[in-house]
C-alpha cells in the first residue's frame, strides 16, 4: 500500500499548524516607513590618528548606542553595515535635525586652562560663548576622564538649567581649578574653557571662595550658561555618551510620519484582500472545485509566508508589503501549471487521478526552473539593494519558496483527497477549456511570420528608448543624491504656486510636484534648516503644513546605489542567460535574453515618456520583471524541448508553434492572476506603489507577448547556428513498488 498521500497530508498539517502558531504568537517587526521615525546612515572617515576600519566603526557604534539610550528613544536599532557604515533607526523621532546633531556629533570634549585674551590675528584662538577670542592651553581633562553627566535645575538657584559633570580623576580637576584660583578675580586666566568639538560651550570663572592651589574637591563640576532644557539635555547626552573614535558623515536619512505608515499598511491590506478575492474568483471560475481547493491552499500560502518572515525576524517595509502582496499572484502560477498539465493528460484517457498525478509530475520541471529565475532576482535585490527595497527581496524570495509548499504539497493533498469524491466535470480538470479548444482547432502557425514579429518588436523597443533621448530619465534622489521632502497640506496648492513659494524661499532650481493633499520638493543642496524654511514658505498657500516624509542621500551613496542598480540588472540578465544555457541549449537562452531585453527597453522607455521616477522601487520592479519574463519563457522552452524530442524529424518551428499553443492557456491564466493583484495595488497603494504596479503591469504584458512573438522566432532564427539534434529532458527513474510503511514525500 502506498502511504505517500498520508505522509503528504501529515506534512501539510504540520506546516500549517506550525505557521499558525508562529503567526499568532510572534509580533511582526515593522520598518520605519510603516511605524514612523527616522533612519540615519553614517559612514566613518579616517582621522589624523585613527583609521576608519571595522573595529573603529564598532567602537563608534557603541557610542551612538549610548547616545540613543540617553535620548530615551524606545527600541532603537543600531547595526553596522559593511566595514564603515552604521544604520541607526529611531522610532518616533520625527525631527531629523535633532537626531543627526545629537547622534552623529563627534563630541570631542576637553577642559582647558585659559591663558588670556588672544591677540588679533591669532589663528590658534578660540571664541568663547560671548565671541571674545581666548588663548587656551593644552587640554587638562579630556572626554575619557568624564564618568557621567546630567542636566539639572533648582528653583532655589534661580531659573535655568545647567549640566553636572562627574570626573574619573578628581585630582586632575582639583589641580586645574586650583591653578586658576590663584589668578585675580575678573582676570581671564581665572576661567576654565570647556570645549566641545573645537567650540567653547562655556568658560566659567572659578568661584572666589575656592582657595589658591587647593582647587575644587569632590570630582564634579557644573557647566552653566544660557541653557534651555533641550540644550542641557543634549549636552549631557553627548558628554555621557563619550567621544566618537572617528568622525562620522551622514550619508543617508529617511523620515516618515506615523500617519503615512498607518495609511500604507491599510492600503496594502486592502490591496491584498481585493487581489486575493479577485484571484480566487478567477481561478474558481476556470478550474471549479480544483480552483476552490487551490484558493484554500493560496490562503495557507499567505499564512506560511507571513509566519516564515516573522520567525526570521525580517523587517516589514512598504516595498516588502508590495512583494508580499505581489507574491500572492505569483503563487497561483504553480497551480495553473499543474492544472493545465492535468487537463492535457486527462485527454489521453488516463483517468482523473492518473491525470492529476501526471500533472504534478510533468509540471515540476517548468515550476522548478521558473522559480529559480525569480529567486535569482530576489537574491540580487537583497545583495545589492539598500534600505526598504531589501525587504522586497526578502519577501519575494520567501514568497517563492512558500508558494512551492502551497502548490506542490497543500494543493496536492486537498485535490487528491477530493478526486475520488467528485465527478471529472465538477473537478474542472476534465474540460480542456475554451481557449485551448479554439487553439487546438485553429492550429495557428505563428512562426511563419517570425521575421515580422521580430521587426515589430524591434520597432517598439526603438520608440520606447527614444523617450530616453526626448524626455530623459527622471532619476530619483536615491540615485542622484540630495534631499526629497514630502509635505502634507490642509488645502490643495497649485503646482505653479508651490514652485514660486519654494523659489522665494531660496531654491529656484528645486523640482516641485504638487498633488491634492501635498507638495513634494527635491533638490541637491537642501539642508535641514532649509527644509524648515520651505515649510514656512508653503504655509500661507497650503494652510496647515506638516512634513510627511523626508529622504536624504549623500552624493557618494547616491553614486554607489546607482552603480549597484546597474550591476544588479546586468548580473540578473547574465545569470538568467547562464542558467538557461545550462538547462536548455544556448540558442534558447540567447532567444530568451533577447526577448527579455525588449521587455526591459519597453518598460524603461515607458517610464521615460511618462516622466515617472527611476528609484530603488523601480529597480525592484525591473528585477521582478526579469524573473517573471524568464519564468514565462522557461515554461515555453520546456515544452518546446519536450515536443521536439518526441518528434525530432520535424522542424524546430513546428515544435515552437505547438509549445506556444499548448502553454498559452497557462500563460494567460497566470498573467491574469498577477494582474488582479497589481490592479489592486494601483487602486489602493500610494504613489510609489502605484508606479511599482504600473511597471509590473507593463512588464507582465510585454513579457507574456514576447514569449510567443520574440523568444519563439528568435529561437528558430538562432537554431541554424546549433545543428545538434533535440535532447529529451532527463527522466526521473521510476521508483520500485513499495509495500508496508514505506513512503515518499
Amino acid at each position: 500500500m502506498n502511504r505517500a498521500p498520508l505522509w503528504r497530508a501529515v506534512a501539510a498539517f504540520a506546516v500549517i499548524a506550525i505557521s499558525a502558531v508562529l503567526a499568532f504568537t510572534m509580533t511582526p517587526r515593522l520598518g520605519l516607513d510603516l511605524r514612523g521615525g527616522t533612519q540615519l546612515v553614517f559612514e566613518s572617515k579616517d582621522s589624523a590618528t585613527v583609521k576608519a576600519d571595522a573595529a573603529a566603526t564598532d567602537r563608534a557604534l557603541d557610542v551612538l548606542r549610548r547616545r540613543a539610550d540617553a535620548l530615551g528613544v524606545v527600541d532603537p536599532t543600531l547595526v553596522r553595515s559593511g566595514e564603515k557604515r552604521i544604520i541607526v533607526e529611531l522610532p518616533g523621532v520625527l525631527d531629523p535635525r535633532q537626531a543627526a546633531e545629537v547622534i552623529g556629533r563627534t563630541a570631542q570634549l576637553a577642559f582647558h586652562p585659559v591663558l588670556g585674551v588672544a591677540e588679533a590675528g591669532d589663528r590658534d584662538a578660540v571664541k568663547d560663548e560671548n565671541g571674545t577670542p581666548l588663548k587656551i592651553g593644552p587640554a587638562a581633562i579630556t572626554g575619557d576622564g568624564v564618568t557621567g553627566a546630567a542636566e539639572r535645575s533648582d528653583p532655589q538657584r534661580g531659573p535655568g538649567w545647567w549640566v553636572t559633570v562627574d570626573f574619573r580623576d578628581a585630582d586632575a580637576w582639583q589641580r586645574l581649578t586650583g591653578t586658576a584660583a590663584c589668578e585675580p578675580e575678573g582676570d581671564p586666566k581665572r576661567r576654565i574653557a570647556i570645549v566641545l568639538d573645537r567650540e567653547v560651550i562655556s568658560s566659567p570663572q572659578v568661584d572666589p571662595s575656592v582657595p589658591c592651589r587647593a582647587g575644587m574637591p569632590g570630582g564634579s563640576a557644573d557647566i552653566t550658561g544660557s541653557f534651555t532644557y533641550e540644550d542641557a539635555r543634549e549636552l549631557a547626552v553627548l558628554i555621557k555618551g563619550g567621544a566618537l573614535p572617528v568622525p562620522l558623515d551622514l550619508v543617508e536619512q529617511r523620515t516618515v510620519g506615523p500617519t503615512l505608515g498607518a495609511a500604507a499598511i491599510e492600503a496594502s491590506a486592502k490591496a491584498a484582500l481585493v487581489g486575493l478575492v479577485l484571484t480566487a474568483g478567477f481561478i474558481i471560475l476556470v478550474y471549479r472545485i480544483s480552483g476552490l481547493l487551490a484558493t484554500i491552499a493560496l490562503a495557507c500560502y499567505g499564512l506560511i509566508s507571513y509566519a516564515a518572515l516573522v520567525a526570521m525576524g525580517a523587517t516589514f517595509t512598504l516595498p516588502g508589503l508590495a512583494g508580499f502582496v505581489l507574491a500572492i499572484g505569483m503563487a497561483i502560477d504553480a497551480n495553473v501549471l499543474v492544472f493545465e498539465r492535468a487537463r492535457e493528460e486527462y485527454g489521453k484517457a488516463v483517468g482523473l487521478r492518473g491525470a492529476l498525478d501526471r500533472g504534478f509530475k510533468n509540471a515540476w520541471s517548468a515550476i522548478a526552473d521558473s522559480n529559480v529565475t525569480t529567486l535569482i532576482a530576489a537574491g540580487l535585490l537583497f545583495w545589492l539593494a539598500s534600505g526598504p527595497v531589501k525587504g522586497f527581496g526578502v519577501t519575494l524570495g520567501v514568497g517563492v519558496l512558500a508558494s512551492l509548499v502551497s502548490a506542490m504539497l497543500i494543493t496536492r493533498v486537498l485535490v487528491q483527497a477530493a478526486v475520488g469524491r467528485i465527478s471529472p466535470r465538477v473537478s474542472g480538470l476534465a474540460s480542456q477549456g475554451a481557449v485551448r479548444t479554439w487553439l487546438a482547432h485553429r492550429k495557428p502557425r505563428l512562426m511563419r511570420a517570425g521575421k515580422l514579429f521580430l521587426t515589430v518588436a524591434g520597432g517598439l523597443a526603438v520608440v520606447a528608448l527614444a523617450g530616453l533621448v526626448v524626455r530623459g530619465l527622471n532619476v530619483g534622489v536615491e540615485f542622484t543624491g540630495g534631499r526629497l521632502v514630502e509635505f502634507a497640506t490642509s488645502r490643495p496648492v497649485p503646482a505653479d504656486v508651490a514652485g514660486r513659494a519654494v523659489a522665494q524661499a531660496g531654491f529656484p532650481a528645486a523640482v516641485v510636484q504638487a498633488a491634492d493633499d501635498g507638495v513634494t520638493v527635491r533638490a541637491a543642496e537642501l539642508g535641514l534648516a532649509e527644509t524648515a524654511r520651505i515649510e514656512q514658505a508653503l504655509e500661507p498657500h497650503g494652510g496647515e503644513v506638516t512634513k510627511r516624509r523626508e529622504e536624504f542621500i549623500g552624493p557618494s551613496l547616491g553614486e554607489e546605489l546607482r552603480r549597484n542598480a546597474l550591476i544588479a540588472l546586468g548580473v540578473a540578465v547574465a545569470m538568467q542567460l547562464v542558467y538557461l544555457a545550462f538547462r536548455f541549449r544556448w540558442t534558447f537562452g540567447a532567444a530568451a535574453v533577447l526577448a527579455l531585453l525588449v521587455d526591459v527597453a519597453i518598460v524603461v522607455g515607458l517610464f521615460a515618456w511618462l516622466g515617472k521616477p527611476i528609484d530603488g522601487v523601480f529597480v525592484a520592479a525591473m528585477l521582478t520583471i526579469v524573473g517573471y519574463s524568464v519564468n514565462d519563457k522557461v515554461v515555453v522552452f520546456d515544452r518546446v524541448r519536450e515536443l521536439w524530442a518526441a518528434r525530432p524529424k520535424e522542424p524546430l518551428a513546428t515544435a515552437v508553434d505547438g509549445a506556444i499553443v499548448q502553454t498559452l492557456p497557462r500563460t494567460v491564466n497566470t498573467g491574469l492572476g498577477a494582474l488582479f493583484i497589481l490592479v489592486a495595488l494601483m487602486a489602493f497603494g500610494g504613489d510609489s506603489l502605484r508606479d511599482f504596479a504600473i511597471a509590473l503591469v507593463a512588464g507582465i504584458v510585454t513579457g507574456t507577448l514576447s514569449s510567443a512573438f520574440v523568444a519563439g522566432p528568435a529561437a528558430v532564427a538562432l537554431g541554424r547556428f546549433d545543428r545538434r539534434p533535440p535532447v529529451a529532458p532527463a527522466k526521473r527513474k521510476a521508483s520500485p513498488g513499495r509495500s508496508g510503511s514505506g513512503a515518499v514525500l
